[in-house]
């Protein structure tokens, strides 16, 4: 006979954190506002360590698919913050500032991250509709944002970018309150969907 398990599940936090931060930065990717402090603290840690964290909770769970997912995209985050603050920071008087990176390279690092996110997806056709929602929305952000960092899509074109972000976002924190609703009341409060293959 199988005990049950005494742990919580950690997806709502690592999906929250993840959604949370996706839609502030894709605020400022439609252009109303510019990046400012609050997205990157929120990159360091609601998106960053928060999802970490999750990650690390899913691998005392067993569970491969979260694992790598919260921790990579924890440390996405986290990378991106340090990709926009690197160039701005110098540590001892008159040492010089990192350069920043060129928005061409910046876009091929969109790129392998929109890589990972679709092989990523083709492991969610096996789950919930919702978390193919959105890995689905997430790899096509990325690689619109290589798209746009490479020149292809430029001018208020590029303000559409947000929008989609700001969907996967969406999604993402309407899986973390359905998970945490549906488990609080034992029953389906919100539907996630099923598996697209059994």
């Amino acid at each position: 006979m199988s005990e049950k398990s005494i742990f919580a599940n950690p997806a709502p936090l690592g999906l929250a954190a993840f959604g949370m931060t996706t839609i502030l930065l894709n605020i400022a990717n439609t252009g109303a506002f510019a990046v400012s402090a609050m997205i990157l603290a929120m990159g360091i840690f609601y998106g960053g360590l928060a999802q970490i964290l999750a990650g690390i909770m899913d691998f005392k769970n067993g569970n491969t698919f979260g694992t790598t997912a919260f921790t990579s995209y924890g440390l996405f985050w986290i990378s991106l913050v340090t990709l926009l603050l690197l160039p701005h920071i110098t540590f001892l008087s008159g040492a010089t500032a990192a350069a920043a990176t060129d928005a061409h390279f910046l876009g091929w690092y969109f790129f392998v991250w929109g890589l990972f996110t679709m092989m990523m997806f083709i492991a969610t056709l096996k789950k919930n509709t919702m978390l193919q929602i959105i890995f689905g929305t997430l790899f096509i952000l990325f690689y619109l944002l290589a798209l746009r960092d490479w020149g292809y899509i430029t001018g208020t074109a590029a303000n559409i970018i947000g929008y989609e972000g700001i969907l996967c976002g969406l999604s993402a924190v309407y899986l973390a309150m359905a998970e945490v609703i549906n488990e609080t009341y034992g029953k389906t409060v919100l539907p996630i969907g099923k598996p697209l293959i059994k």
